[in-house]
């Protein structure tokens, strides 16, 4: 039993050491990186003064904490021929600002995704600096850093082939991810427009506010002009626009779930979230720090932990929302929480978190897409059952009053229009009463059920008929003058008289009392109703188990 289980521990322990080899940060034993803490004259840094004064960093990843510009040395341990065209690569610049010192050049190149320096020649990837020359084993190339984000560049030598290769890739997954939130956007904004759904209208905003952050740090903005210009210029426009992107993220899935109704106390949570973000993006007026940038991702993380647990809540709760905002949500949760583990330099900068994160935004972004309008389908089923149950008579299967009494208002509307003839029959059962009294009300409601079921079938499609109280049943014949009517209410008659009733193995006989009326010129609704009633009512007169016409000149009888 020993020899099994330590080879299943040691399996475990392989398993785990590949795990972390490929999550951890890529090593270059071709590369050295060093920092100098200072920020001197470059003549000094390229003279040499300072060399004693780098420190060597563990990985090939320049990351700041501040805002003040920095010296950094990456060093070659093997030539670099100048035939492979060999580029400096950094890496996720986002705002970053770089000088570049070859060797032998006494100037500066400078690179930016965005201002001065900014390089249009390749990729939002990676600022790229060509080494014509290329270089020799022990040779330095000077960096002098000014970082905007706390988020870290990663420096390789690349050939120029494989810049290309990888810039045409990040052209791709980007515009792939960024066209899939502005279709998305544009989606919801016009689901909005049309059916008036508020929550269509947050989901919008939530995309745009995120589209905004993403090509802000991520440099397409510079294909805006004016956008690039404010986020170039001032990088607290890309943070605020990040900050308006959680805060909108938040106030649309507070309102997705439902929170202040379902879960107040992590509303309440949600809500302290968003003061902080605002009192953050006073701040961000007043100083772009990085460390406002740790503070509000950390913000970020709680609030996507707080939508998180509310999601898994409404899961165990069964709320079929809930179901979509966790497959949504929770790998957004875990790419911040990496992201933010990269900021405190707990990790690396592997190059599938550039693509992973965007990506997290969109495939977020279509769930709940997805998730919205399966909350409007239900919304609607619920609606259209709670309209049936509004419209339709749940024992009879009959329209209810109200409905039954707007539809021949339409129809006598519409009679009057074409001028075509409209008639009804008004009917109930008779001594039904009776029924109740010596049977129950069981038995009488199953009399009412046989009855509705039985005369509704030897109606036309396009007849209406409705229950209009207790026994009474109205039926609206389009189309129909008042001789065809009167034979449709001696056949309704004769299906309840042609043979009883069975109800709880009892044989109950039942008959109908029939009115029928055809609409006059100019008559009412409420006009056309009362004389069918009053045909009714001279069935009862005559005897019951009839049918009476009532026209203008006199009462038409057919006696069975």
């Amino acid at each position: 039993m020993g020899k099994p289980s330590r080879r299943k521990w040691q399996a475990v322990l392989v398993w785990l050491g590949m795990l972390v080899a490929a999550v951890a940060p890529a090593q270059s034993p071709s590369l050295q990186l060093s920092r100098l803490d200072a920020d001197p004259l470059p003549v000094q840094v390229l003279a040499g003064d300072f060399d004693q004064r780098f420190v060597a960093v563990s990985d090939l990843s320049l990351r700041e904490r501040d805002r003040a510009p920095r010296w950094w040395r990456l060093t070659t341990t093997r030539d670099r021929s100048a035939a492979d065209q060999p580029q400096l690569v950094l890496r996720s610049p986002h705002l970053n600002r770089v000088e570049v010192w070859l060797p032998n050049s006494p100037l500066p190149v400078p690179r930016a995704l965005l201002g001065n320096g900014a390089d249009r020649s390749a990729s939002t990837r990676a600022l790229v600096v060509p080494l014509s020359h290329g270089l020799a084993a022990g040779e330095s190339v000077y960096l002098r850093v000014q970082s905007l984000t706390p988020l870290p560049m990663t420096a390789s030598i690349e050939p120029l082939a494989v810049v290309h290769s990888k810039d045409m890739t990040h052209v791709a997954w980007r515009t792939a991810v960024l066209t899939t939130m502005v279709v998305l956007a544009i989606l919801a904004f016009g689901f909005w427009a049309g059916i008036g759904e508020r929550s269509y209208l947050m989901l919008s905003l939530t995309l745009l506010a995120q589209l905004l952050y993403l090509i802000s740090y991520g440099g397409e903005v510079r294909s805006i002009p004016f956008l690039a210009m404010l986020v170039g210029d001032d990088a607290r426009a890309g943070r605020m626009f990040g900050l308006i992107a959680v805060l909108a993220s938040n106030a649309f899935l507070a309102h997705y779930l439902s929170l202040r109704q379902t879960q107040p106390g992590l509303m309440r949570v949600l809500m302290g979230c968003n003061i902080a973000i605002v009192l953050l993006m006073l701040v961000t007026l007043a100083t772009v720090a990085p460390v406002i940038a740790l503070a509000a991702n950390l913000i970020l993380l709680t609030g996507f932990g707080i939508v998180v647990a509310a999601g898994a809540i409404g899961v165990l709760r069964r709320q079929r929302e809930a179901y979509f905002l966790l497959l949504s949500w929770t790998p957004m949760f875990v790419l911040t929480a990496l992201r933010f583990a990269g900021q405190l330099g707990w990790w690396g900068n592997p190059e599938w978190m550039d693509y992973a994160f965007p990506l997290g935004f969109a495939m977020g972004g279509l769930v709940l897409m997805i998730g919205l309008s399966d909350k409007l389908q239900q919304l609607r089923r619920d609606r259209d059952q709670a309209s049936r149950q509004a419209t339709y008579d749940a024992l009879t299967g009959a329209m209810t009053r109200p409905a039954i009494e707007a539809r021949l208002k339409a129809a006598v509307e519409s009679a009057h229009k074409s001028r075509r003839p409209l008639s009804v029959v008004f009917f109930d059962v008779d001594h039904f009463k009776r029924i109740n009294d010596e049977h129950g009300h069981r038995v009488g409601d199953q009399t009412l059920r046989i009855i509705s079921l039985r005369t509704r079938n030897r109606l036309r499609t396009y007849d209406l008929f409705g229950r209009y109280g207790g026994d009474e049943i109205l039926v609206v014949l389009p189309d129909t003058q008042l001789r065809e009517a009167l034979g449709v209410a001696e056949n309704l008659r004769s299906s309840v008289n042609c043979r009883p009733l069975s109800i709880d193995g009892k044989l109950l006989g039942a008959s109908l009392s029939v009115g029928v009326a055809e609409l006059m010129l100019e008559e009412t609704a409420e006009q056309l109703l009362e004389r069918a009633d009053a045909a009714l009512y001279a069935s009862k007169s005559a005897g019951r188990d009839r049918v009476t016409g009532h026209s203008a000149s006199r009462a038409q009888e057919l006696v069975h």
